[in-house]
């Protein structure tokens, strides 16, 4: 199992994921708190960064696993990194995979965001 994770027996048509500690907090970068990240707070979505190689599957497990909680969906952007210049030289931001994790009713993270 190359990717920290293995595959459990419970269910075999929708398989669980049991990820390692490590490569949870790997998969979880940090909270996005934005203004449009605590509008959605208050409706059960939960904006995290995450690792660009991470699956949707693999979100659901960690954050299941991390906070306690049951996740009803994740849905995923790629936000592209900007070109800006610094001293007269272009460059180039990184590329960041936001996570937008929907709970079940009734649950809630404690982010340091929203109500």
């Amino acid at each position: 199992m190359s990717r920290g994770y293995m595959l459990s027996k419970r269910n075999k048509s929708k398989p669980n994921l049991v990820l390692s500690g490590e490569r949870a907090f790997e998969i979880l970068r940090r909270p996005i708190i934005t203004e449009k990240a605590s509008l959605a707070s208050v409706n059960g979505q939960y904006v995290f960064q995450v690792a660009m190689d991470a699956t949707k599957a693999e979100i659901k497990a960690a954050v299941e696993q991390l906070f306690s909680v049951d996740v009803k969906a994740v849905n995923t952007s790629i936000a592209k990194g900007k070109t800006k210049r610094f001293r007269g030289r272009l460059g180039q931001r990184s590329n960041i995979k936001k996570a937008y994790v929907s709970l079940a009713a009734g649950q809630q993270i404690d982010t340091g965001i929203g109500a």
